[in-house]
């Protein structure tokens, strides 16, 4: 059973369809012009771009994911008020202010989407990945989320749901993946270390202990 659900009307959104905001624009623009002067080098701006887009800018999602898997307090003011919770962890700003957390179960498996556009909580979870901004994941996560996970490698049990989630500029979500098995003796930090970006968008799982090796 898959089941859509979108909280507030789409507006004020930073992007449409594929195309470049004026913002966007402009810093490529200034990008092509140092890069023809020879002032910087395309590699590198490409790889500092993916250290905040899988490293460094998931990490303060995965600490709150951590925090909540040790934490039944925690994990309590996650579900009734996320922005505070997080906000409570110094991770507040760009996209980020209004918060909805929602957590996976045996029973529920949660995938995040924005449909209109990419709105997505930069300081929780750093910069959106490509995939995530693009036209395919943003129909077909509603249309068809359990082929979309299935092309991420995740496959769920026959019995439980998906429910869809729609980012809006109002609100964004973070998915609370379940914690795996054998794990309990680990503390935050290395607890942290299982919690991948995409588990927090929904087109992943957290690690095992083996993986996170």
């Amino acid at each position: 059973m898959t089941s859509h659900s979108s909280d507030g009307d789409h507006h004020d959104h930073d992007h449409h369809d594929n195309h470049f905001s004026e913002m966007q624009a402009r810093v490529k623009a200034l990008e092509t012009v140092l890069t023809q002067k020879g002032l910087i080098d395309p590699a590198a701006i490409d790889a500092i771009v993916d250290t905040y887009e899988t490293k460094i800018g998931p990490r303060n999602g995965a600490r709150v994911v951590a925090k909540a898997w040790s934490e039944p307090d925690f994990a309590d003011w996650l579900r009734n008020d996320a922005t505070a919770a997080i906000a409570s962890l110094g991770y507040t700003g760009r996209q980020g202010e209004h918060m909805r957390a929602v957590f996976n179960t045996a029973e529920t498996h949660n995938l995040v989407v924005c449909t209109l556009c990419s709105c997505y909580p930069w300081s929780v979870l750093g910069l959106p990945p490509v995939w995530y901004k693009a036209p395919p994941y943003r129909s077909r996560a509603v249309i068809d989320p359990r082929g979309v996970l299935a092309e991420f490698g995740v496959t769920l049990p026959e019995g439980q749901k998906i429910r869809v989630w729609d980012s809006t500029a109002e609100l964004r979500y973070i998915v609370i993946p379940e914690r795996p098995a054998g794990t309990d003796g680990l503390d935050q930090e290395a607890l942290a270390d299982l919690v991948t970006r995409d588990s927090m968008i929904g087109t992943g799982l957290a690690r095992s202990t083996e993986e996170g090796r």
